[in-house]
């Protein structure tokens, strides 16, 4: 049972490794696109901030999670 819950821990938290690096990309490359569309969405330098700083604690907990696994 102590194995699975490992297992499930790794996976979670590589997932949210993984979703946390896409989110802080995106939020990299709208913040660089100096007003034009990015995936159909526009996106300011000030609204570029908020993904930034989910797909941060997103990729510091997913971290956390696989190594304390």
């Amino acid at each position: 049972m102590d194995n699975n819950n490992t297992n499930f821990r790794r996976f979670f938290g590589a997932s949210l490794t993984v979703l946390g690096v896409v989110v802080v990309l995106f939020a990299l490359v709208a913040f660089l696109s100096e007003g034009k569309a990015v995936l159909g969405m526009h996106i300011s330098k000030a609204e570029s901030a908020a993904p930034f700083i989910v797909g941060m604690i997103f990729l510091v907990t997913g971290v956390n999670l696989v190594r304390e696994s």
